[in-house]
């Protein structure tokens, strides 16, 4: 019962890494019929290398008020919260600890957490997750302070072709795993490639690192959906990668006159393919080379904008539309059009 809880709880970091932001968890007090009396760590110092697993023993004394057999199969897992340094870990759980001792009314829980080195810096335990249901946070636990030295951590890096991506165009995502110190590549290593869901749950594709470091995938098009690699071992992500592929938008750009009087205001309609939240410049251009921003827009839910142009003299006069770089996109710009000032 308690994996679908902690299946979550390990997808927390991806979402953090991919969308900037922790999702709220609900706020409790754990399991009502659990009570933690003693958390024990084998170590407070500990050093992990490359991909390379430290474990370190856990000892829990516990009590379930709770009668029958079922509580004779309650596992329980420790949960370590970052409280410092700068690896990629944010949090830690244990393996499915057992009862190795005493009864499930008055007993001690054994087993051990598998420290990677992406947790570089220092952990805090911080609450236990009772085995009776998913339904349940941890219980809030004041424990130990474990401080880990991460040497070698592995790191994704990802990479699109083409660069940029034109939007609703497949394109091919790579990531390359390597070593943050050496930043030598790190093959035939096995990772797990995610799609949408499969970036915040159980699941995802296999697949083996080649002799550069890399995995690759096809996506379909630019979508809202995740895509990510990463490696996990137990309810630990021990390193992730997101997309960061950049892309490229189409801007379309017309004036509702190609002549006005000079000092007139003309108004200019146009149409972004994507990229609602951002903004667009109508720029003018000045000598043969040097476009200047004269005007300023957002870009409407619709993907329309309009800017006003103002001939300020008479003859003919450039002018563009130009997307500054924004979010996910890159700099996009119109062809360019005149307005004759008359």
């Amino acid at each position: 019962m308690i994996r679908k809880t902690l299946a979550g709880l390990a997808a927390v970091p991806l979402l953090v890494l991919a969308l900037g932001a922790a999702p709220a968890q609900a706020a409790d007090n754990g399991d009502p019929k659990l009570t933690i009396s003693d958390i024990e760590l084998s170590t407070t110092s500990v050093a992990a290398n490359g991909l390379k697993l430290t474990p370190i023993d856990v000892a829990v004394k516990a009590k379930y008020n709770e009668t029958g057999t079922d509580p004779e199969q309650y596992t329980l897992v420790v949960k370590l919260a970052r409280t410092g340094g700068t690896g990629q870990a944010t949090r830690l759980l244990s393996v499915d600890l057992k009862r190795t001792a005493g009864t499930p009314q008055d007993g001690v829980w054994t087993g051990r957490i598998e420290v990677p080195s992406t947790a570089n810096g220092t952990f805090k335990v911080t609450g236990v997750f009772s085995g009776r249901s998913d339904m349940y946070g941890p219980n809030p636990y004041d424990g130990q302070t474990l401080t880990v030295t991460g040497t070698h951590q592995p790191k994704f890096t990802s990479s699109s072709t083409p660069s940029p991506v034109p939007v609703n165009k497949a394109y091919k995502l790579s990531w390359r795993l390597t070593d943050s110190d050496t930043g030598k590549p790190l093959t035939k290593t096995k990772v797990t490639i995610g799609f949408d869901n499969t970036c915040a749950e159980p699941g995802g594709q296999s697949a083996l690192t080649d002799a550069n470091g890399s995995v690759s995938t096809q996506v379909a098009a630019r979508n809202e959906a995740l895509n990510c690699v990463f490696i996990e071992s137990g309810y630990n992500i021990v390193v992730f990668g997101g997309d960061d592929t950049k892309f490229l938008v189409g801007v379309s750009a017309a004036p509702a006159k190609t002549s006005a009087k000079v000092g007139t205001v003309v108004p200019v309609n146009g149409t972004v393919t994507e990229a609602r939240t951002c903004k667009v410049n109508l720029q003018r251009l000045y000598g043969a080379s040097q476009w200047r921003t004269v005007g300023t827009s957002n870009i409407r839910s619709s993907g329309r904008f309009t800017l006003n142009a103002q001939p300020a003299y008479k003859g003919k006069i450039y002018y563009r539309v130009l997307m500054s770089p924004c979010s996910v996109y890159v700099a996009a710009s119109s062809k360019s059009f005149t307005i004759t000032g008359v």
